[in-house]
């Protein structure tokens, strides 16, 4: 009798422990789901052909933007500015005219050479044709040799006269030439330092305006010098491309080419891209 009661007390317990993890179940669903564990994602495969090929190779260097060209546009004569053909900031053209000075006072030495040519050259041929009948009546003997000699003379003064007057003539156009300035290069043209109205000279240190050529451009940059052999060989084999990247390494702002490397004595080199 005793042992029955003993199972019995055991079978109702579990019974009552079956029930019990029922309830549990039915008041408590997410908790227990939640402690099933989570199913690993499946990773997909792909199968490729290995390849061998050349892959590229970049050396990073902090690089200083310099201009290729700077020019300040300086008058070579001196006189009044008249107009102003440009604006700051503006990008010219090799030729392009930047500023008038007053031509007048030049213009008026051209026709003043053109004018002394004019006279020189009535002159010969007057010299020319006294010449041509002294030598006729010399030989006849109507004119003594020195009066056909001094002719001659003059016929050579008054040719090298004209030569003279052309040459002058060439100084008055190139002076008046000077009354315009021009870019000499392509660029992009800085703060004006001369208004309309005053008066220029080629003596002024800062000109009438400067002009930076930003295209090209060149990147000054440093490399280690561990890095100097590997450069050098690639250079010899070819070209050697640089890429330039804002401060902050995110922008590509362009791409050239190494133009040529210096070597420091602070164990590193210094070379030059130019970009386009």
């Amino acid at each position: 009798m005793r042992r029955k009661v003993i199972i019995s007390t055991i079978s109702a317990v579990a019974v009552a422990a079956i029930v019990g993890a029922l309830v549990v179940t039915q008041r408590f669903p997410s908790k227990v789901a939640s402690a099933a564990p989570p199913a690993v994602p499946t990773v997909p495969v792909v199968a490729g052909t290995v390849n061998s090929s050349d892959v590229p190779i970049y050396l990073q260097g902090v690089g200083t933007v310099i201009a290729y060209n700077t020019v300040i546009v300086r008058s070579q004569i001196q006189g009044q500015i008249t107009k102003i053909n440009f604006t700051e900031g503006q990008t010219v053209k090799t030729g392009d005219l930047l500023a008038v000075i007053d031509p007048r006072p030049y213009q008026a030495q051209l026709d003043q050479a053109n004018a002394n040519r004019a006279r020189d050259e009535a002159q010969l041929t007057n010299a020319q044709a006294n010449l041509k009948r002294y030598t006729t009546l010399g030989n006849q003997g109507w004119a003594t040799p020195q009066l056909v000699e001094t002719q001659t003379a003059q016929v050579a003064q008054l040719n090298a006269a004209i030569k003279a007057d052309e040459a002058a003539i060439e100084w008055a156009q190139t002076q008046l030439s000077y009354t315009q300035l021009t870019s000499p290069i392509d660029g992009v043209t800085g703060i004006r330092q001369v208004d309309i109205g005053n008066i220029i000279h080629p003596t002024d240190p800062n000109g009438l305006v400067v002009v930076t050529q930003v295209e090209p451009i060149s990147v000054i940059f440093t490399l280690p010098e561990t890095n100097l052999p590997q450069v050098q060989q690639h250079l010899a084999d070819g070209t050697l491309k640089v890429v330039a990247y804002s401060q902050d390494n995110t922008m590509k702002l362009d791409e050239g080419n190494i133009d040529f490397m210096s070597w420091s004595m602070r164990g590193c080199f210094s070379t030059r891209g130019m970009t386009g």
